[in-house]
């Protein structure tokens, strides 16, 4: 049993990182200059992203079938797997945007703006992407303090907490992982 120092020096540790990320996530988003770390390779890391998100949601859903099942040790395994690979895809999503500028959605002829040509061709499906990718992103944001907290108190065996936590922490995890399938599948024809 933890004592509450040091209960509450972890419960800090996940408010930091809860802001730190996205806040880091952000900047390297909006950079006026990328960092020059080979368009070669880094150029792949969108569709390693796409892999990856998938790779999550078959983990996450496998999770919710397993402790349907009381089936734990896969439960905790297969949960401890979406967990490193949400860690992998923000490790290679970090850098992707830190070092390529963003693939504006539409953009055929790769100049990385909308025209008005490109935009009429799209009709609807630019709104569609756009609240898709919106919704993504806001919750990708809520849902780290949720997944580092349903992921704390599972490790720490306070059970009632985690499973209070997890009723909101897996649909939304669960929406972000796939809506990032599904912004990828939308986007990737655009990248150049």
């Amino acid at each position: 049993m933890l004592n509450v120092a040091k209960e509450n020096k972890y419960l800090t540790m996940i408010g930091v990182l809860s802001v730190v990320i996205p806040l880091a996530v952000a900047i390297l988003l909006f950079m006026p200059t990328k960092l020059d770390l080979g368009s070669e390779w880094v150029g792949f890391l969108p569709h390693l992203n796409g892999v990856i998100n998938t790779a999550t949601s078959l983990a996450l859903i496998a999770g919710l079938v397993f402790i349907k099942q009381k089936k734990i040790t896969y439960h905790r395994t297969a949960m401890l797997v979406a967990f490193a690979l949400g860690t992998l895809f923000l490790v290679s999503y970090v850098i992707y945007h830190a070092s390529a500028p963003s693939t504006v959605f539409g953009d055929v002829n790769g100049n990385g703006v909308l025209d008005p040509a490109e935009a009429t061709t799209l009709g609807i499906w630019r709104p569609v992407y756009l609240f898709i990718l919106l919704s993504h992103i806001l919750l990708a944001i809520v849902v780290v303090p949720l997944v580092l907290l349903a992921l704390y108190f599972a490790l720490t065996h306070k059970f009632d907490r985690h499973r209070k936590i997890v009723r909101f922490a897996y649909p939304i995890w669960l929406y972000v992982s796939i809506t990032g399938v599904v912004v990828y599948l939308m986007i990737s024809p655009y990248y150049q």
